[in-house]
């Protein structure tokens, strides 16, 4: 068992010095004058300024706003402070803001399916994505604060479904399948969502899963709901009779957008409704608003995590987990990001590092649980796999066992 008082890996100089939160405290020394040599010295230089702090890494991760700020932070206390005022922006704009330029045809979404399904989207063919649906949705009358959520296994269009929901400014609220009938009725009840995205089923331990029957229930049970719009994922062309009310995706989306017209608005608009998990009672909603989330997002994804344009990122989670937030803000810098449906234990327990090592990932993540299942197994992947471009291992969701690393 490692030290717990002695670091078990500590960086060599190189990458230290070409790290992000080493230019960020260049960044901060050279732009606010403020002498900050080492991370001790800027976590609490946050603590003390963060009037001086947040704007700093708002214009670090460079994030796009049609509108700037007249106050960063006003007097009162917390749950009163109100942040960013007068600034106005779209969350979505800002996923999407590689999509012109000289990454646009690089890879932004990589898909691996339980079924060894694989599919690829470059930037720009996410873009066109998200334009076409957004454009069918406004045809729908989707707008400004209109709820739309997802009842979705983890595949690409539940990422253009969110970014197509939050160009328009309506707020985007998602359960993976496997929560079942009551547990979705729970949480989007208490939203009354407009529309409802799903696909026909998904795939776990090398069975389909049908999906329908469960969606007919919870849109019966949620009077709010006027459209069901349905990924064949299953089946190329599933049978719809047992939803009065749905619709085929690619029959919905035979706009060609173009373009997206991205809805401006306040910093503290409204983004995602995520769920407590529901253990003392029924789930509560969560409002989380698009600046904040987004420049939060950011800062966990570029200092924290040393995420680059050029990395290959994953993390395991369904579209129920608010890691699947935090990964899909990924797409503002550029990286490519790995999505995976199914088991991580099926058809054996190192799948995810196949994929790993298929994909190249720079970056792997999965929670606590996960790591000390593959513990249990006997699975030792550095034994199997050569994972050259492998540098960074996440973790969240509970602590890590001492023995772990």
């Amino acid at each position: 068992m490692p030290n717990e008082q002695q670091p078990i890996w500590i960086p060599s100089a190189k990458r230290i010095a070409n790290a992000n939160l080493s230019q960020f405290i260049k960044a901060v020394r050279l732009e606010c004058k403020i002498e900050v040599e080492r991370y001790s010295d800027l976590y609490q230089w946050s603590i003390d300024a963060p009037e001086q702090f947040w704007p700093a890494v708002w214009d670090f991760t460079t994030i796009k706003a049609s509108q700037r700020w007249h106050r960063v932070i006003n007097d009162d206390a917390m749950p009163g402070t109100k942040w960013f005022e007068g600034a106005r922006l779209n969350f979505a704009e800002n996923l999407l803001r590689q999509c012109h330029g000289a990454r646009q045809h690089k890879a932004a979404l990589i898909f691996h399916g339980e079924d060894k399904s694989r599919c690829e989207l470059t930037y720009r063919e996410l873009y066109s994505a998200v334009a076409n649906l957004a454009a069918a949705m406004h045809e729908q009358g989707v707008g400004c604060g209109d709820r739309i959520v997802g009842f979705m296994p983890n595949r690409p269009e539940a990422v253009i479904a969110m970014l197509a929901t939050t160009s328009l400014g309506a707020i985007w609220s998602s359960c993976s399948p496997d929560f079942g009938v009551d547990g979705a009725i729970e949480r989007f009840e208490q939203i009354e969502p407009k529309l409802l995205f799903c696909c026909d089923g998904y795939w776990f331990k090398g069975k389909q899963h049908d999906s329908l029957a469960r969606v007919a229930e919870i849109s019966q049970h949620i009077a709010s709901i006027t459209q069901v719009i349905v990924i064949p994922y299953l089946n190329q062309q599933p049978d719809l009779s047992v939803l009065p009310n749905a619709i085929d995706y690619h029959t919905l989306v035979k706009i060609d957008g173009e373009e997206i017209n991205f809805v401006q608005l306040p910093f503290d608009h409204p983004l995602y409704i995520l769920y407590s998990s529901g253990t003392t009672g029924k789930p509560k909603c969560i409002v989380h608003s698009a600046g904040g989330t987004l420049i939060q997002h950011l800062k966990e994804l570029v200092l924290h995590t040393d995420l680059k344009s050029e990395d290959v990122i994953f993390y395991f989670t369904t579209c129920g987990w608010m890691m699947w937030n935090w990964l899909v803000s990924s797409l503002a810098t550029g990286a490519t990001l790995i999505l995976y449906d199914g088991s991580p234990f099926h058809p054996s327990p190192e799948i995810l590092f196949d994929i790993a090592e298929k994909e190249g990932m720079t970056i792997f993540g999965a929670s606590a649980k996960y790591f000390s299942a593959l513990e249990k197994e006997g699975v030792k992947p550095s034994e199997i796999y050569p994972l050259e471009k492998l540098r960074t291992i996440l973790s969240t969701g509970s602590p890590l066992a001492p023995e772990s690393p």
